[in-house]
C-alpha cells in the first residue's frame, strides 16, 4: 500500500512507543521517514527495523533544530516528541520543571513546525503536520499542571499555524490521546485509586495502545484527511465527551 507515494515525513519522538508505531504504520504505507528523538540507540533500532532514516536533533535548541532542518525537503511533519514532566498541584510545582516541559513540548514543537514548513512552502507542494497533544491540554487533570499547560499550548499552536499555514495548503492538526499504559505511565495511571476512577469515567474503559493513537494521526496526514485542518482529535475512548 503506497498511501504516501514516497512523500518525505519526519516523527519526532521515534524513540517512544507512539511516535516509533507511527514510523512503522508510514513506512508500512509507502512513506519515506526520517525519524527524530532522544534516544539515538533505540532510533538506530527502528531504522534498522523499519528503513527509516534516524536523524537526532535537540527539541530545546533552536540551533539544533534549525541546522538539522533548514534545507530538508519535507512533506509531512508530526510533533511527537515531548517530556511527561511530574505530577504535582499548582501549590507544589516545580517551576523548573514547567519551564523544561513548555520548551519541549510546545516551544520544541513550533520550532520543528518554523524550519520544516518554512521547506514545504519552498517545495510549493503543500504538506501536513500533526502534534501529538493529549486530553490533558482539553481538560483538567489532577496533578497535570505543566504537561496539560503544555499541551493546552501545543493546540493553540495547531490552531495558528493551520490558519496561517492554509494558503500554501499546508493543513496542521493535533491528535489528544488518553493514556497509553506504558512503563513510563505505569508508575501513576497503573495505581488502582489512580487508573480505577479515572476509566470509570471513560465510556469505553480501557487504555489505549500506541497503534491506536498512530493510525489518526496517519490519516490526518493523509490526503483521506484533505480537507481537516486546525482540529484537535480527541483519541480518548470518550473520556472528554463527559
Amino acid at each position: 500500500m503506497s498511501r504516501f507515494q514516497g512523500r518525505k515525513i519526519l516523527v519526532t519522538g521515534a524513540s517512544g512507543g507512539i511516535g516509533g508505531a507511527t514510523v512503522r504504520q508510514l513506512v508500512a504505507q509507502g512513506a519515506q521517514v526520517i525519524a527524530s528523538g532522544r534516544s539515538e540507540t533505540a532510533l538506530a533500532a527502528l531504522a534498522a527495523q523499519t528503513g527509516a532514516r534516524a536523524l537526532p536533533f535537540d527539541l530545546t535548541s533552536e540551533a539544533s533544530v534549525k541546522s538539522a532542518l533548514e534545507g530538508l525537503d519535507l512533506w509531512g511533519v508530526v510533533n511527537c516528541g515531548g517530556d511527561g514532566g511530574e505530577i504535582a498541584s499548582p501549590t507544589e510545582t516545580d517551576i523548573s520543571v514547567f519551564d523544561r516541559v513548555m520548551s519541549v513540548n510546545a516551544r520544541g514543537s513550533l520550532l520543528v513546525i518554523k524550519y520544516a514548513a518554512a521547506s514545504m512552502i519552498r517545495l510549493g507542494q503543500g504538506g501536513s503536520v500533526v502534534n501529538v497533544s493529549s486530553q490533558a491540554g482539553l481538560v483538567a487533570l489532577t496533578g497535570h499542571i505543566s504537561y496539560g499547560s503544555s499541551k493546552a499550548a501545543l493546540d493553540n499552536i495547531t490552531r495558528v499555524a493551520a490558519l496561517e499555514l492554509g494558503r500554501h495548503n499546508i493543513r496542521v492538526n493535533s491528535v489528544n490521546p488518553t493514556v497509553v499504559m506504558t512503563e513510563m505511565s505505569a508508575g501513576y495511571w497503573g495505581r488502582p485509586e489512580i487508573g480505577g476512577p479515572f476509566l470509570a469515567q471513560m465510556p469505553l474503559g480501557r487504555w489505549a495502545t500506541e497503534d491506536e493513537i498512530a493510525a489518526p494521526i496517519v490519516f490526518l496526514l493523509s490526503d483521506d484527511a484533505s480537507m481537516i485542518t486546525g482540529v484537535s482529535l480527541p483519541i480518548d475512548g470518550g473520556y472528554t465527551a463527559r
